[in-house]
């Protein structure tokens, strides 16, 4: 999206377009090839879902051909990860590609070393030790909105939940409804998150014995088959780094 005279407009391509995406199905199809999609446009041509979508398909609430909705399709896909990735923005990351990410994105760090190592606040701490694997490997998922009950935390969830997303810690694995006390559902979709060891498995995030400057290098690689405009300065803007 860009902002012309204080008016919000969609950088959508023509439904007629090759590149165009027509479906959930489509789009997991260029998730799984390209490895790595932010959802909304940015600094590299082409690299978001929002390029290869009609701008006039976006907010309709038609979940055949809304991409706003298909993100909700695709969260809780076994191929993919959803969540708040690229400069505390949201898009997708395939499983191939999610050890890559992670290693580079801890830098060699487990939660509880970061934040001994004071790189990682109070806030973001205890929402992980809520959400973090137990000595089983076992972890859990939680609605937003109790997982912000569960961790006790009146200010700066948000901002917690967007940075441990941005360093992998967490993902946005569905999104479903709030539940009475008679068990009905009601109201809007409320994002589920959990770690990606919850939904993948410890082995299958950490299975990397790779620097993460090395792994770094190989998501570069990649993106740029992909886009070759993706240059070193929009790269480390994507990845939340300033140089």
């Amino acid at each position: 999206m860009e902002t012309i005279n204080g008016v919000w407009y969609m950088k959508g391509c023509r439904r007629s377009d090759k590149g165009c995406l027509h479906s959930p199905d489509d789009l997991l199809e260029l998730v799984r090839e390209v490895g790595f999609l932010p959802l909304f446009s940015n600094d590299i041509p082409g690299f978001s879902v929002e390029e290869h979508t009609p701008a006039a398909d976006w907010w309709t609430n038609d979940p055949a051909r809304d991409p706003w909705a298909w993100r909700q399709v695709l969260a809780p896909n076994e191929q993919v990860a959803y969540g708040k990735f690229f400069d505390k923005k949201a898009g997708f990351v395939s499983r191939e590609w999610f050890p890559a990410f992670a290693n580079y994105r801890r830098d060699g760090y487990d939660y509880e070393g970061l934040y001994e190592d004071g790189k990682m606040t109070i806030r973001c701490k205890r929402i992980m030790d809520v959400l973090g694997l137990n000595e089983d490997a076992e972890g859990t998922a939680l609605l937003s909105c109790d997982l912000r009950k569960r961790a006790a935390l009146e200010k700066g969830f948000e901002g917690a939940v967007t940075d441990l997303q941005m360093k992998s810690f967490l993902i946005v694995s569905d999104f479903r409804q709030k539940r009475n006390r008679r068990g009905e559902s009601y109201g809007w979709h409320v994002a589920e998150i959990m770690t990606p060891e919850t939904k993948w498995g410890y082995d299958a995030v950490n299975s990397l014995h790779e620097k993460p400057e090395d792994s770094w290098k190989r998501i570069c690689s990649h993106i740029r088959k992909h886009f070759p405009s993706a240059d070193d300065r929009y790269l480390l803007k994507l990845a939340g780094i300033r140089k």
